[in-house]
């Protein structure tokens, strides 16, 4: 297994990178990429089965772009994200690194996320087998995108991601709308009314909908809020959004609220996060408790530092240990994030939090740092991208006691420990894998000042 969840196979001295099969398994393979130094191919018959596989257990799998190591044992999957977190660190960090810690693995492998966003589409993609049985099938799909295909949307049965009411829901919407004759959008054409379905579910019990629509239809609109709220009574939070746009982004636009409240609540040792319609949240809400735990007992807080909380989001790890903290400043360039934030602290009698929204790199200044002080302990949170360069060398101007570096790409974390072992030494790394059933894994890093 390499990187994106592809095995690596070797033929005349020339690396192949190939999808959906698992180490071991003998194949014939058909190229579909070939450049100088690798090629990418596809199996199209497999002569031997790998010891490591295990039987998917979803009817989507292989078609649906989700889940895509089903085919190997959650074992197997820890084994190799892991791995994949050591070589990343070795050969892209070059740094001296120490034992690292088990990966920490998730307690719940199926119907773990909080969130699924699912797209409608009047043009829903045949499976190979649909078009050999020759049958007549209702194009009208909602689900998840083919991988690759904007254009194209898989009609989703069961998922396994998300817990109930999450199918039932999604289920209901597809088949009211066939039953009422409502137009499922085209994203060619950039036509039609229904257009996607966010469902976010909450470990308070609390369940938000929200339905986005083309254009504002009232009757329409309010026909299917009424349908919901009698159908399903657990939703607390039903909501929906006009958008008229090219694209299926609403941060700029009107959530309106027709039945309960705007927003719903995580909770995580007795913290309420309140999470609106456009509110950013782990979405493993019981392994996000697990991964803020390890990272509190890395910065080793013992109520008297002053913490730096880079890439805040909503201020969910600034909240979770601002407890054990003197002060904590939480910086984010997302403006509606930094709200939430506030909020969050303000509901949990949180007073010793300070938040700033902007371009990190603009934020974390000297006059911010005069202002407050020298941080003894940072905690930073970046996107896939990793920091900005000049991040790095601020927190190497800074020089706080400890940084507790948490990534969703160990390859870009990698990079970064480079440029922070001019004044730093890597203490401890512990991986943790958020998403069962994918290649994606989260890596802690204590790093500890020279």
């Amino acid at each position: 297994m390499v990187a994106e969840g592809k095995c690596l196979a070797r033929h005349n001295n020339m690396v192949i990178f190939v999808g959906g099969v698992a180490p071991g398994d003998v194949v014939d393979l058909r190229v579909t990429r070939k450049k100088k130094s690798f090629m990418e191919a596809v199996p199209v018959a497999f002569r031997e089965y790998s010891e490591l596989r295990v039987e998917p257990f979803c009817q989507h799998f292989g078609v649906c772009g989700g889940c895509k190591w089903q085919h190997i044992s959650y074992e197997t999957q820890l084994h190799y994200k892991q791995k994949q977190v050591k070589d990343n660190l070795e050969r892209i960090g070059k740094v001296t690194l120490p034992e690292f810690d088990p990966i920490l693995g998730s307690e719940k492998t199926k119907y773990y996320r909080n969130k699924l966003e699912y797209t409608f589409s009047g043009n829903g993609w045949l499976t190979d087998e649909q078009i050999k049985s020759g049958e007549e099938f209702d194009r009208n799909a909602l689900g998840f995108h083919i991988p690759g295909r904007f254009d194209k949307i898989l009609d989703i049965e069961h998922c396994y991601l998300q817990p109930a009411p999450s199918n039932a829901v999604r289920l209901e919407v597809r088949d009211y709308a066939r039953k009422h004759g409502l137009d499922f959008y085209n994203a060619v054409k950039q036509e039609g009314f229904l257009r996607n379905l966010i469902i976010r579910t909450a470990n308070t019990g609390e369940v938000m909908v929200i339905l986005q629509v083309k254009y504002d239809d009232q009757e329409a609109i309010l026909g299917i809020m009424k349908h919901l709220e009698e159908t399903f009574p657990e939703i607390t939070s039903l909501q929906y959004v006009v958008n008229p746009k090219g694209n299926e982004t609403y941060h700029d636009l009107d959530v309106v609220c027709y039945k309960g409240l705007p927003y719903i609540h995580e909770e995580m040792e007795g913290i309420k996060f309140r999470v609106g319609p456009k509110s950013f949240y782990q979405t493993n809400a019981d392994q996000a408790y697990e991964l803020y735990k390890k990272t509190r007992e890395l910065a080793a807080l013992t109520g008297n530092e002053l913490v730096y909380d880079l890439y805040t989001g909503a201020g969910t790890i600034a909240n979770f240990v601002a407890r054990q903290s003197r002060e904590v400043i939480g910086i984010e360039y997302v403006p509606s994030a930094i709200e939430d934030a506030k909020i969050n602290s303000q509901i949990n009698d949180i007073t010793n939090t300070t938040f700033y929204a902007g371009d990190m790199k603009d934020i974390l200044s000297d006059e911010l740092i005069a202002r407050h002080g020298r941080p003894d302990v940072v905690i930073t949170d970046p996107p896939r991208a990793g920091m900005h360069q000049d991040v790095v060398e601020k927190l190497l101007q800074v020089h706080a006691d400890r940084i507790v570096y948490v990534s969703c790409n160990p390859a870009t974390q990698a990079r970064d420990l480079e440029l922070l072992s001019e004044k730093y030494e890597v203490t401890r790394v512990q991986p943790v894998d958020m998403f069962p059933q994918t290649h994606h894994v989260e890596n802690i890093v204590l790093l500890t000042a020279k």
